[in-house]
């Protein structure tokens, strides 16, 4: 902490020097900057050789993460939004604003116009003949710029991680071009893009324990929304046939490397549709998003690990190379890479590769869990046998905090048992359908089977990554579902009674078909991401002086 100080003192010095000097060391507009990506691309047609200077000139502006003093000369690196560009200085050349490039360090921002050309070594450089200060950087950025490793301070300090590590700005750039290729498909489907309120009389749509609030002025007890499903259900009563929100959501729940207590998901309605319709719907969601990401940035990423793979092989052994392509999945990309060359939806996860393409495999909730739990979903006995030996509790506390404990509904151990012996396999793209209906309150029921609910979740790395129904839209069921409270489910359930949604559906709910996509855990997939945290720009965590959050 001294050091920091001792360097924040410094940098203080030479602000207070600029000004000195008439500089203001935070600048003002700086227009018509020219990308450093486009300084290379109008460089490409000039032909340009070592020591060549091109009466071209340009103006540039951004972080600089590279600063050489040599005598009367100086270089820097400068970053921006497209990429990095070497910024030659002559003394002779900018006269008395050499004074100004000595009271320059790295992290600051700064404007530079001037010429291109090459470096006697070959290096492309805008030759500055002005210098302008944009912001005077008071605190150093992480030693040896190119990475800030630690996970928590990281995460607190997001800014600083994104211009140190320029991976982490490419996965919020593709997340950026996932969300606009899912909004661009559905508007182009015919869908509306509409709004419903975060602030709730009443929560509802999912099964979780919201946040509370309360409003003063209305003297309201309020909820921060866990889904948006029952605002845009009644949105197809109302006549808009097709609707979509792309939603911040908030579950008072725990955190994980799969949970963040504010998220994003994608919810959408079909007039006229059902849960088939939907798994349509999500093989061209993903099919859009993976072109708008994967599909690029998986042969650029394969390209800089065999860059790296390389290097290594030359300046240190091949073992430690052999270490690097284990530790960065390099067959997986190679593999993926070349899929995508022949035309399939192929990206990397956890070290594997996963298959998009559609169409996705088709399951049976119930056929799974008798392939990986050994038991019938009908088997009552075998069920309770099975989740005992796996360590699944069969009893839950009552409602209000009573100790005693009563025994979970069969539904619901069946869904435990789910989770914790089949949700593992379910590696690539898979559908999973039909679900007990006893846990799923909102959904019409199996024609043939009342017992199962016309529901299906997507998986993808053994994650849930979509929820769909075949809606149910009759008043009178719907009003009975939320009355039943399912034994085991406790705080976390939907069967929460909402006497508007039951109005508006004796209105006349055309049939329907609903989607749930986790836009977070889309973004995880496709840019192989570990955590959830690596997704969101600014993750909950705990306050600095408690223990960081496990990841």
């Amino acid at each position: 902490m001294a050091d920091e100080d001792a360097l924040k003192a410094q940098r203080i010095r030479k602000r207070d020097a600029l000004r000195a000097m008439g500089v203001d060391p935070y600048g003002r507009r700086f227009p018509d900057v020219v990308p450093t990506a486009e300084v290379r691309r109008r460089a490409e047609p000039l032909h340009l050789t070592p020591g060549d200077r091109a009466e071209l000139s340009m103006r540039v502006a951004g972080r600089i993460m590279l600063l050489r003093v040599m005598g009367k000369l100086a270089f820097l690196t400068l970053h921006d939004r497209s990429g990095t560009i070497q910024i030659g200085v002559s003394r002779g050349e900018v006269g008395d604003q050499w004074t100004t490039l000595k009271q320059l360090d790295l992290g600051d921002l700064i404007g530079v116009d001037g010429f291109l050309g090459r470096t006697k070594t070959g290096e492309l450089t805008v030759w500055a003949q002005r210098l302008t200060v944009l912001a005077k950087a008071l605190r150093p950025p992480p030693e040896k710029w190119h990475g800030l490793t630690d996970v928590d301070l990281r995460y607190r300090r997001r800014y600083v991680d994104l211009f140190a590590n320029p991976q982490v700005r490419d996965v919020f750039r593709q997340r950026s071009a996932i969300i606009h290729a899912i909004r661009r498909c559905l508007l182009d489907e015919g869908f509306d893009e509409v709004e419903t309120p975060i602030l709730q009389p009443q929560y509802g749509g999912a099964a979780a324990r919201p946040f509370l609030t309360h409003h003063n002025t209305l003297d309201m007890q309020l909820y921060l929304r866990i889904s948006p499903e029952l605002y845009l259900k009644r949105l197809l009563v109302g006549g808009m046939e097709r609707v979509f929100e792309i939603s911040r959501n908030f579950r008072n729940e725990g955190i994980s490397t799969k949970h963040n207590p504010e998220f994003t998901m994608l919810e959408l309605y079909e007039a006229y549709a059902d849960y088939e319709v939907m798994m349509e719907r999500v093989e061209q969601l993903v099919s859009a998003a993976f072109e708008a990401s994967a599909r690029q940035a998986v042969p650029a990423r394969l390209a800089a690990l065999e860059q790296e793979y390389v290097r290594l092989k030359e300046t240190k052994d091949e073992e430690t190379a052999r270490r690097f392509a284990a530790e960065s999945s390099l067959d997986a990309y190679r593999e993926a890479a070349e899929k995508i060359r022949q035309g399939r939806l192929v990206g990397v996860y956890k070290g594997r590769t996963l298959d998009f393409t559609p169409p996705w495999p088709r399951k049976r909730y119930a056929d799974l869990l008798e392939e990986h739990a050994g038991v019938s979903i009908a088997d009552e006995e075998g069920v309770r046998r099975r989740a005992s030996e796996l360590g699944i509790p069969l009893h839950t506390a009552k409602e209000g905090g009573d100790s005693n404990a009563v025994p979970k509904d069969h539904a619901v151990l069946v869904n435990d048992l789910f989770e914790a012996a089949v949700e593992d396999h379910l590696i690539q793209p898979t559908f999973v359908y039909d679900y007990p209906a006893a846990i799923c309150p909102l959904t019409r029921r199996h024609p043939e089977d009342p017992s199962l609910a016309l529901r299906f979740e997507a998986f993808v790395g053994a994650m849930e990554l979509a929820n769909a129904y075949t809606e149910l839209n009759d008043p009178e069921e719907q009003a009975a579902n939320f009355r039943r409270r399912t034994a085991g489910e406790g705080e976390e359930t939907m069967a929460v009674m909402d006497e508007d949604f039951i109005t508006a559906l004796e209105y006349g709910m055309p049939p329907a078909g609903g989607l749930g996509v986790g836009i977070d855990r889309l973004v995880m997939v496709l840019t192989d991401q570990p955590s959830i945290r690596d997704v969101i720009l600014f993750p909950l965590q705990r306050p600095k002086q408690d223990a960081p959050v496990s990841r």
